[in-house]
C-alpha cells in the first residue's frame, strides 16, 4: 500500500514511522512534514489545510490511504474529498469532525445520546451569556464553540474572570467565528484523561489511554499550553474503567452519529474528567492527541495497519491490537517564550545522542533543516519519549535523553509522570 500522512508534528512523526514499519506498506509520504519524518517518509510541500491539492497529489500518485493528523483538513472536508476520488481516508466526514469543530454541537450529541458531562448552555449574545454567568457564580468553564488552536477555553475561578473571557470572545471576537457563539458549562473536579477509540462508523477498538500536562512549567503552573507532556497508562485506569468509558462515552457517540447521518470514521478522542461520580466527557477530539501520539503507539506491539484498514471498510470488530504492558512518558521541548511569543530558527545539536537506544525516540514536532543542521521552526519543537518496564524508570530515560539535546533556547517541564508511579 501506499500511505500519504497529513501534517508536520510530533503527532505524524509517530504516525509516519508506525506506518512505515508496516510489511503491507510500500511508501509513505507526509504533507508537508518535518525533517524528522524524513527519515520515514517522503515529503510533500502541500500544506495541511489545502484539501485541493492534497487529493489531486493523491489521486495522481496512487494512494491508496490517507491518514489525517490534524482537525483542521478533516473540518474541511478532506475526507470527503478523498472518498469522491474513491480513496480510503481513516478520519471522518466533515459531518462529523463537527465534534471538534464545535462544542455546542458535541454538548448536543452528548445529551441525545446520555452521555455524561457538564451541564452546559450556549450564548451568541453578550448581555445573556455575562447574566448566565452571574446566576451561576464561579468556577465556571466557557470556551469558543468553534476550532481555537487550543486557546478558546478559560477555566474561570471568579465571575470576572468568566466575564472577561464571554466579552473577548462574543464582543471583542479574539477567536473571530470560532467565537461567535460560547459554551458556558459547570466546573467539573477530577483528574483529566485522554482516551482514544480507532472508529469505523459502527463499532470501535480501543487504542489507549494517556494522561496529559497543559500547562506551561512545573506544578501545574503558568498559561495552559498544547501539551507539555504526557504519560501511559493513566493512575486508576483499570480495565473496568476502560469498558465504562467505551460502553457509557464512545459507542453512544458512534450510535448518535449514525442515526444523524454523520457516521464517524476515525480516530476518536474523548477527553475525559474522572470525577467522584465517574467519567464525564470534557471535549471530543477527531483525531490523535500530540503528545499522546508519541506516547502510545511506541507501545504498540503489532502493525497498525490492518486495523487502519479496517476502520475505512466497516471492520473494526474483526481486529485486536497487542500493546506492549509498560510505561510511556513524554517530555515536550519547547522554545523559550512558548505559548507566547519565540524565536525561531536557532540550532539544535545532540539529537542522535539523544535517541540512543530502542526505549527512546525523539520526535520532531516543530523543526527545519538547514544546511545539514536541524533548526527550530515552532513553539514545541521536539517530543522525547522512553519507555520501561516501570513508570519511574521511563521518566529516567526520558530525561536522560532530554538532557542529551543540546539547545539552549528550548524549555521543558522537569515533572512530567512525577507522583503518579
Amino acid at each position: 500500500m501506499r500511505v500519504l500522512v497529513v501534517g508536520s508534528g510530533g503527532r505524524e512523526h509517530a504516525l509516519v514511522r508506525t506506518i512505515a514499519r508496516s510489511p503491507l506498506v510500500t511508501a509513505v509520504f507526509c504533507a508537508p512534514g518535518n525533517p524528522g519524518i524524513g527519515a520515514h517518509a517522503i515529503l510533500v510541500p502541500i500544506p495541511a489545510t489545502d484539501i485541493e491539492a492534497l487529493t489531486t497529489f493523491a489521486a495522481a500518485n496512487a494512494i491508496d490511504m490517507v491518514v489525517p493528523g490534524p482537525e483542521a483538513p478533516l473540518v474541511l472536508g478532506l475526507a470527503d474529498a478523498l472518498l469522491h476520488q474513491g480513496i480510503r481516508c481513516c478520519g471522518p466526514s466533515a459531518a462529523a469532525a463537527r465534534l471538534e469543530g464545535s462544542k455546542q454541537f458535541t454538548k448536543e450529541v452528548a445529551d441525545a445520546a446520555g452521555i455524561p458531562t457538564a451541564r452546559w448552555e450556549a450564548f451568541t449574545d453578550t448581555h445573556q451569556a455575562l447574566d448566565f454567568v452571574r446566576r451561576r457564580g464561579a468556577p465556571i468553564v466557557v470556551k469558543a464553540d468553534g476550532l481555537a488552536a487550543g486557546k478558546g477555553v478559560v477555566v474561570a475561578t471568579t465571575v470576572e474572570e468568566a466575564e472577561a473571557a464571554v466579552i473577548a470572545c462574543i464582543r471583542e471576537g479574539a477567536y473571530g467565528a470560532a467565537g461567535a457563539t460560547v459554551v458556558i458549562e459547570e466546573f467539573m473536579e477530577g483528574p483529566e484523561v485522554s482516551v482514544f477509540a480507532l472508529c469505523d462508523g459502527k463499532n470501535a477498538l480501543f487504542l489507549g489511554a494517556a494522561q496529559d500536562h497543559k500547562r506551561a512549567f512545573d506544578g501545574d503552573r503558568g498559561p495552559n499550553t498544547g501539551g507539555m507532556g504526557a504519560f501511559a497508562p493513566p493512575p486508576g485506569f483499570t480495565h473496568a474503567t476502560q469498558e465504562l468509558v467505551m460502553e457509557s462515552i464512545i459507542r453512544p457517540t458512534l450510535t448518535e452519529m449514525a442515526a444523524r447521518g454523520a457516521p464517524f470514521v476515525g480516530i476518536l478522542f474523548a477527553g475525559l474528567m474522572m470525577t467522584a461520580a465517574g467519567p464525564k466527557l470534557i471535549e471530543f477530539n477527531v483525531r490523535f492527541g500530540d503528545p499522546e501520539a508519541e506516547t502510545l503507539l511506541p507501545l504498540l506491539a503489532d502493525d497498525l495497519m490492518p486495523a487502519l484498514i479496517a476502520a475505512c471498510d466497516g471492520t473494526i470488530a474483526d481486529i485486536a491490537l497487542r500493546w506492549h504492558p509498560e510505561a510511556s512518558v513524554s517530555v515536550v521541548l519547547a522554545a523559550q517564550g512558548y505559548p507566547g511569543a519565540y524565536r525561531k530558527g536557532s540550532e539544535i545539536r545532540g539529537l542522535d545522542a539523544a535517541s540512543a537506544g530502542d526505549e527512546v525516540s525523539v520526535f520532531h514536532a516543530g523543526t527545519r533543516a538547514e544546511d545539514d543542521r536541524v533548526l527550530s521552526d515552532g513553539g514545541r519543537v521536539l517530543v522525547v519519549n522512553a519507555t520501561a518496564p516501570s513508570l519511574a524508570l521511563a521518566i529516567s530515560r526520558a530525561y536522560h535523553a532530554v538532557d542529551a539535546i543540546d539547545w539552549p533556547d528550548g524549555f521543558c517541564r522537569r515533572d512530567i509522570g512525577q507522583g503518579h508511579g
